[in-house]
């Protein structure tokens, strides 16, 4: 099976986790510090900050924020569930947005509208690797005096107008879970030009404590002071010695992602079934997905027929994602359902994720295009059957 993404380790990325194995700091050691340095020198920002996951890193952004119970931040429908999640988390309400139809992205006409008096933030995400409009979207938070995340997560190493994600908002997202542009096992990050923010968030995700053993033992003292309630979000040496040698190869593995995604355009170009997400000119991709929509015409949705078949032929295709107000949890505590979003939730229904990541192969590439092409003709095939037996 083919799967839709995976990680890309190697012996060097091996020999830092068994340096780190082998040293006295397994956690909360100089690891940390030197990932973080390394990670905002790449990006091109003053601060960045790790923790244990991209959920972690999107909560810890919320508790740097200030967002509480009555507090409102705006999320588009269309994300993973820890989007939204870390308001919650927070004792706060996410008001979902619709995207547009044809990226996916979230809606900056439909921002504006949903901003009232509660309204603390809006969260943006760059879905599938492309980022937002983030101009427009700064513009909105400018106008009322509310602050802008950027859920980077699918979109580390990619470009707006000539800026890096990772500068783009007042906090900035990644995550470096396994199937993601570089990997930490588990991990995440949040990178910001204010270090009032980085250090709340640093104490945040070590218990609420002002300091941490590392450096404590530096400084030859015991004491330390819990300020506040925090999590044990920490990210080990381990983890950030691998992270360490990712981020070297990085500019490697999105040079091979758009080289796939590169070949896919041109493949799909050929199929009036099969639409991948519109890119704008003004954004360099980093691909973390490759989305397609899936259309039949005059027929029911064929997408559950098309997944199936997709499966059967090796290839681990995936749906990215539930709009998020369809799931049990929002319905029952927030009261969402169907028709809040109506683009998202058509959308929905005709996406598809296709294989992307650096190790694939071109062997591995032409047989996804393949089975594509293969699974199109099938069910072009069926529908003219079933329709001649309707006549």
């Amino acid at each position: 099976m083919i799967p839709y993404g995976r990680q890309s380790i190697d012996e060097e990325d091996i020999q830092a986790v068994v340096e780190v194995l082998r040293s006295d700091w397994l956690t909360t050691g100089p690891k940390v510090e030197e990932f973080e340095q390394a990670f905002a020198q790449y990006v091109g920002i003053k601060e960045a900050v790790a923790v244990s996951s991209g959920t972690a890193a999107l909560h810890a952004a919320m508790y740097a924020l200030g967002i509480g119970p009555g507090d409102e931040v705006i999320v588009p429908a269309m994300t993973f569930a820890a989007t939204a999640n870390c308001v919650v988390f927070q004792g706060g309400a996410p008001i979902f947005v619709d995207v547009n139809s044809n990226s996916l992205l979230i809606e900056p006409e439909q921002v504006e509208s949903k901003i009232n008096s509660r309204t603390r933030a809006i969260i943006a995400v760059d879905y599938t690797g492309q980022p937002a409009d983030y101009d427009q979207l700064r513009t909105i938070t400018d106008k009322y005096g509310i602050l802008l995340v950027a859920d980077a997560c699918h979109s580390l190493g990619a470009r707006y107008k000539d800026r890096k994600v990772g500068t783009l908002a007042d906090l900035n997202i990644f995550s470096f879970h396994p199937v993601k542009h570089m990997t930490t096992a588990e991990g995440g990050m949040i990178t910001t030009e204010d270090s009032d923010l980085a250090q709340k968030m640093r104490v945040f995700r070590n218990h609420g404590i002002t300091s941490d053993h590392h450096q404590r033992e530096a400084l030859g003292s015991w004491f330390y002071e819990m300020m506040d309630l925090g999590f044990n979000y920490r990210l080990t040496d381990m983890q950030c010695a691998l992270g360490i040698n990712q981020l070297r190869k990085l500019p490697d593995f999105l040079k091979r992602r758009r080289e796939i995604a590169a070949q896919y355009h041109e493949f799909f170009a050929g199929l009036k079934e099969i639409e991948p997400l519109e890119v704008r000119e003004d954004a360099i991709h980093a691909y973390h997905l490759y989305v397609i929509k899936i259309s039949f015409s005059g027929t029911k949705n064929q997408r559950k027929r098309f997944f199936q078949k997709m499966r059967e032929k090796g290839v681990g295709v995936n749906v990215h994602y539930i709009p998020v107000h369809l799931h049990p949890f929002y319905r029952k505590r927030f009261n969402t359902g169907p028709g809040l979003c109506p683009v998202a939730e058509t959308e929905f229904e005709h996406i598809l994720s296709l294989p992307i990541y650096p190790k694939m192969s071109d062997a591995d590439m032409q047989r996804v295009i393949s089975a594509v092409n293969g699974t199109v003709k099938e069910i072009r095939e069926e529908i003219g059957y079933a329709n001649q037996e309707a006549i």
